[in-house]
Parts: structure tokens; sequence; C-alpha cells
């Protein structure tokens, strides 16, 4: 393939394809453009006019808007690569990011895949290998029983834990196919729940049960791997902002972590790492009990995290480059091994989403966006006004990421940014983020995983500030003054609509 040298053993690419869209695209070709590679987006009909498709140097058409005919479909994206003359591919997180058929088939075509090799992928892809191989490793689990072959045996192995457990699909991650059962007569409907939910995320309908923790910290620890043998434990991120196990916020450092806890979790991640011969980028992930200190393996996610922008923010260093290195076959410096955090990140996920109602996704035209600036202040984001936001994809929006030089600092840095965003045209959860900033268990960093559920749900949206009910009253005017006597009222769209954000 034409490189060109880089380093004693490294080769650089000089052109790269990235098989995915929104913010995630946006990020990969904007570490590629510091580093002289050239990019090639990929979009479907519904993002054709999206940022990362300006943004690259060549993009492609991959089809229509249903992801089994764009963004998953492997045989175009390989077309496209060799088309273009791409030399590797980033899959960024999602879609097929953690899909080894599609790390093999790069491989298999000639290039190279960001990311690590198909078999540690399938490995970790797998809960039940994934948490017999951590504990031949050493590292901690969870008290539970994985090969469950009928009811009896899950019934079985539920009494043998103990109530409160856990049921969680064998083969897929992100919340999917995953509930608490707190006594014997709930197991049979949450069980029946969990398999339908996991086959038809995963194609796989096996479960495994484990001791529920109770008020746990949800903690990850980035890994960060070369082909030589080096295995770097890059700190953690505390992720316990969740709502259906689906992360809202993120930090760094853990306010509840001691500092000989942090040690350990680090050499952890690290063994778990190890344990499965993995490469590049990664993320282990652990369950904190924050009185004990004690920690449990979770899962381990085989690619870029979402939440990537927190660590590089107290580290100083850029993931997705040291991922291009890295697969380029560069080794990871000592001096990276030395580096130590700085100050306190947070990140907050903004969604097209309608928290009064349940967070269901919303969708429509972005006709106003103002993204928040300022120091420590960083925006992720692959919008744009004009935009669509399509309800094919995943409704995330953005991610306003801050640094401070303590936790609090960070708190109100990223309170006030949320307070400078602005998407007119569609519901998002920034009032929803900005409450929980606010709450007083937050401000104290007492969160857990269950926390969401049991002290900010069900959510009415705040008053409305002054500036949103001058915006309401200037837009029910404008609408007055357009509409004539004899149009139809129903067929002119009401102005109102465009300010769900406070006017659900």
């Amino acid at each position: 393939m034409p490189y060109t040298v880089q380093g004693e053993e490294g080769v650089m690419f000089r052109k790269m394809l990235i098989a995915n869209r929104g913010e995630i695209a946006v990020r990969v070709i904007r570490a590629c453009r510091e580093m002289g590679i050239r990019t090639v987006a990929v979009y479907s009909e519904a993002d054709a006019h999206a940022p990362h498709v300006h943004l690259a140097d060549e993009a492609y058409l991959l089809g229509p808007p249903p992801a089994g005919e764009s963004y998953l479909n492997i045989p175009r994206l390989l077309e496209i690569a060799k088309k273009s003359g791409a030399e590797a591919v980033h899959p960024g997180y999602g879609f097929l990011s953690e899909n080894p058929r599609f790390a093999r088939a790069v491989q298999e075509a000639g290039l190279v895949f960001i990311g690590p090799p198909a078999e540690p992928m399938a490995l970790m892809g797998d809960k039940a290998q994934a948490r017999e191989r951590m504990q031949r490793a050493g590292v901690p689990v969870v008290p539970g029983f994985s090969h469950l072959r009928s009811d009896e045996d899950l019934a079985r192995a539920a009494d043998r834990l103990g109530y409160p457990v856990l049921l969680k699909a064998a083969a897929g991650g992100g919340g999917k196919g995953m509930r608490v059962v707190w006594n014997p007569r709930e197991l049979a409907e949450a069980a029946d729940a969990a398999r339908r939910e996991a086959l038809s995320a995963f194609g796989d309908d096996r479960l495994l049960v484990e001791k529920y923790v109770p008020h746990a910290h949800h903690v990850e620890v980035q890994i960060l791997a070369d082909p030589y043998g080096t295995t770097l434990a890059l700190y953690e991120r505390e992720c316990s902002v969740q709502r259906r196990y689906q992360k809202i916020i993120e930090e760094t450092p853990s306010p509840v972590l001691a500092p000989e806890t942090r040690q350990a979790l680090m050499e952890a991640g690290r063994k778990a790492a190890q344990a499965v011969g993995y490469v590049n980028a990664g993320t282990v992930e652990f369950i904190l009990d924050p009185e004990t200190q004690a920690f449990y393996f979770l899962e381990m996610n085989t690619r870029l995290q979402v939440e990537h922008p927190i660590t590089e923010m107290v580290l100083g260093i850029d993931l997705v480059q040291w991922q291009i290195r890295v697969a380029a076959g560069e080794r990871l410096p000592d001096w990276l091994a030395r580096r130590t955090p700085r100050g306190h990140a947070m990140e907050a996920r903004v969604y097209a989403e309608d928290p009064a109602r349940a967070f269901i996704p919303t969708s429509g035209k972005v006709l106003a966006l103002q993204e928040p600036q300022g120091p420590g202040v960083r925006v992720d984001s692959g919008m744009a006004p004009g935009l669509d936001v399509s309800p094919y994809y995943d409704p995330l929006l953005a991610k306003i990421i801050v640094h401070g030089e303590n936790r609090e600092q960070a708190r109100r840095r990223l309170l006030e940014a949320l307070r400078n965003t602005l998407y007119l045209g569609l519901s998002t959860n920034l009032p929803f983020l900005m409450d929980v900033l606010e709450h007083p268990d937050f401000v104290a960093g007492r969160v857990d995983t269950r926390w969401v559920e049991r002290e900010m749900l069900p959510w009415q949206p705040p008053e409305p500030p002054p500036w949103a009910w001058a915006a309401a009253a200037w837009a029910w005017r404008h609408r007055a003054s357009t509409l004539s006597t004899d149009a139809p009222r129903a067929r002119i769209p009401s102005a109102w609509e465009r300010l769900h954000q406070w006017f659900p």
C-alpha cells in the first residue's frame, strides 16, 4: 500500500475512510487533518448535507436512510474504501465499531482497521466468555452464573445468589437486555423481556445472572495498547449518571475513588486487556461499591468511547490520533505512561429527546443553533443550522465538554455552557441536564447508577426564562402576521412548536 514512512517502525496512512456519521465522524476527520491524512466520508441520503460530508476531502453515498442499507452495509463500505484509495478504516463508535466480522472483512480487503484485532473484539463482546476469561486472569468479577440452559437453571442461580439480581444479555451491551429483579415473582417476566430485547438487538437471547450491587457507581478505565506489549491504563472516568443504563454525564477523576483504589482499578484494567491480547484503544468498565471500595469487572468496550474527550482534557492528549498511530505500527512512548491528570473534566450528552415525555426521541429541522464558547469549553458536534434530525439514527446532537482546575469549577463551567447552548426547532434534554448538575446529590458527588430513576423521574421542565417568553411572543406574532384570512389554519405550522425546549 502507498504508505509514507513515519518514524523507525511505524508507517502513516495517506488516506482514511470513516465508517460513521455525526459528531464522531467530524471528530476523526479533524484528528486526521492535524496528521496530514486525507479523509473519505460516507453518508446516507438522510445525511447528504451533514457537516462530516463537507469537512472530508471526499464523500460517497452509501444508500437510503435505514442503517441496514447504509452505515451497516459492509460490502458497500469496502467498495467505497477500495474505490477511493483509502488505506485504513476508522469505525468510530456504534454501528460496526464492535463487529468482529467487519474488522476481519476490512483486514481481508487489504486495509487497516483502526481498532483491536477481531479475536479480542469477539471474545469481549460475549459477556459470558469475557466473564470467564476475567476470572481466569484474576480480575474481580461480580458473583454470578452464565451458561444457563433453562428457566429452572436461571431460577436456581438467582436463588443461590440471593435477590436482587441483574439479568444481562450474554452477547451485547449498551443496556440492552438488562433487568434488575428484586424477588422470585418478577423473575420469569423479567427474563422473557430481557430475552426478547437481547434477541432483537443482538440476534442472541442467552442471558447470564449476577448479584445486583445496590448504590453502585459505574467507573471505567481507559486502555491504550500497542502491538509490542505495552498496555497503558490512562486513568478512570465516572459514568454513574445514567438513564436505563445509558450514560448522560461523565467526569474524571471519579469523586468517590480512594487513591489506592484508583491504582488497583487501573491495574485490573491493564490485566483485563492483556488477558485477551488487546491492541489499540478500549475501555474496561467496572462497578464500584463506594463504601467498601470493592470493584468488579462489568464489560469491555472494544472501541473508542463516546466520553473519551474528558480523558483527553485532563491528560492533554488526542486519543483518536493515538488510535491511528498504534494502528500504523508506532510504539507508545515512555512519556505517555508517566502522564498524570491535571484538573477535572466533565461531559454532557445533548440529545434530541423530550425528558417530560419519557425521553422519547424527537426529530425535525434545527432552525437555529448556538453552541457555547469560552475557556475550558469544547463542543464535539455533527449538527448545523438548517439540518434535519433524522429518526433513523441515535438522537445524540452534541457533546459539551469542559475542563476546570477542580470539580466544582468544572461543574459550574458545564452548567454555564449548557445555559449558552440552544437548538431551536426541536426538544432537547438541555433543561434536564442543567437540573442534574444543580442537584445537591450531584454537587456532593453522591450519584449512583440508579439515582436518575430514583431522584429525577418523572421530570417536569422548569419555568421558561424571560428570553423564551419573548421568543415565543415574537414567533406567535410572526405567525399571525403571515396568516391570511382564508388560509386553512391547520395547514400553517405553529411557531410555538419550535420552542419545545421550554414549552413541551
